[in-house]
């Protein structure tokens, strides 16, 4: 994994590049990222280019420099290379996640009543999560390993398995290792840890990757040098859709819309994505202004048929049409007035035409209200009927039709 593969993330990738070639780089790191935010492909990333054969041969050459700090500032060289050439030995095994100096602890199930599992009694699976799902959640690798109802657990056992990787010596790098994905799993097992996160040993580096810091304990905590990695753009995650998925243009921006920054979101929405919601609700919006009741039937008929989530992503879609209309209406300097102004701009503008702010908050209310209830199994032809009859005595005071 190379910091090229990662989406977006620039500044978060030019410091950790910085902390090497400077030689500021803690001996404990706690990547701090949301879910889709991709702070474990960044760790890896990071990783790799620690172990990199030729950063590493680079880094050698300029005398006295040391990854930890450990010489005088005079002796800082900085050198030009801003990611891992993915090409050596070190790289292909980072990237296949075999190579023998950087260790990976996430959380696991127990397979057996009387065996308390470790990381590398998973290991395989690990390897083959990662290539499949590299934005997953801890979610989604619990469900990989088949965990059903079982609680996935950093244990005690665990913990005495780092301390023995780590105190051993590193195999073919200069550095080892150590990537904790989900500290937060740890609970009070991660006391274990404690020690060795402060005096580790030589060339030793621990990187965990956590995406809520409240739930870490306060002790590993103080001992980490903190890493935000923020929330991807609507722009990053549009583009990533589009070289990535082969998404359409339009489609992308609805869906990275819709995401809010989550790159694993995006992907899940990408998978439920069959029409155009925005000709969908215009044909709506239409129907009930217009008063079509034999339209609307027809259309609550196509739209019932619908699962669940193409349903809930219709309605996320409509509120996010309504915020930016309201947004819009604020502050009119984000009209975007020229001719590469988006198609969504220019419906949400309708929709300032055709209700006024009380009016657009109270249709969020209405649409908050329909996801909850198709959450919990509702009728979706009974849902719709009623949403239509309220939206229409919510706009009835205007009668804009929205064309195109």
């Amino acid at each position: 994994m190379q910091f090229e593969n990662i989406i977006g993330q620039k500044e978060t990738k030019e410091q950790l590049v910085q902390m090497v070639q400077h030689n500021r780089l803690s001996h404990a790191l706690l990547f701090l990222g949301k879910e889709g935010s991709g702070a474990l492909s960044l760790a890896i990333a990071f990783a790799q280019y620690i172990v990199c054969e030729k950063v590493n041969a680079k880094k050698t050459a300029d005398a006295g420099s040391s990854l930890f700090g450990e010489e005088e500032p005079s002796q800082l060289v900085s050198y030009a290379i801003n990611d891992s050439c993915g090409v050596c030995s070190a790289c292909i095994k980072t990237n296949k996640l075999v190579h023998p100096d950087i260790h990976y602890c996430y959380p696991v199930i127990t397979k057996k009543a009387s065996q308390t599992p470790i990381s590398t009694d998973f290991i395989s699976e690990w390897r083959e999560f990662f290539s499949l799902h590299p934005y997953g959640n801890v979610y989604d690798w619990l469900q990989f390993i088949h965990a059903e109802n079982k609680q996935g657990n950093i244990s005690a056992e665990e913990c005495n398995d780092i301390n023995r990787k780590i105190s051993l010596k590193s195999f073919e790098s200069e550095y080892k290792i150590l990537i904790i994905w989900m500290p937060e799993y740890l609970t009070k097992n991660g006391n274990k840890l404690l020690k060795l996160i402060e005096e580790p040993p030589p060339n030793t580096l621990f990187i965990l990757v956590a995406e809520n810091e409240g739930p870490v304990l306060p002790t590993i905590l103080s001992r980490t040098q903190l890493v935000k990695i923020p929330l991807l753009t609507n722009a990053e995650i549009d583009v990533a859709l589009e070289l990535r998925s082969g998404v359409k243009i339009e489609k992308a921006q609805q869906i990275a819309a819709l995401s809010e920054g989550n790159y694993r979101e995006a992907l899940r929405l990408l998978q439920h994505v069959e029409d155009d919601w925005q000709d969908i609700l215009r044909e709506w919006l239409n129907m009930i202004v217009k008063k079509n009741l034999a339209g609307q039937v027809k259309w609550v008929d196509e739209i019932s048929k619908q699962g669940r989530e193409n349903q809930k992503q219709f309605l996320k879609y409509f509120t996010h049409l309504l915020e930016q209309a309201i947004r819009l209406r604020s502050i009119p300097s984000l009209i975007d007035t020229t001719e590469t102004a988006n198609n969504e701009q220019d419906f949400a503008l309708r929709l300032n035409k055709l209700c006024s702010i009380p009016q657009q908050e109270a249709i969020i209310n209405e649409l908050d209200k329909a996801s909850y209830y198709i959450e919990r199994n509702a009728n979706g032809k009974m849902l719709f009927h009623a949403l239509s009859i309220k939206l229409y005595h919510i706009i009835s005071n205007n009668s804009l039709i929205l064309v195109n």
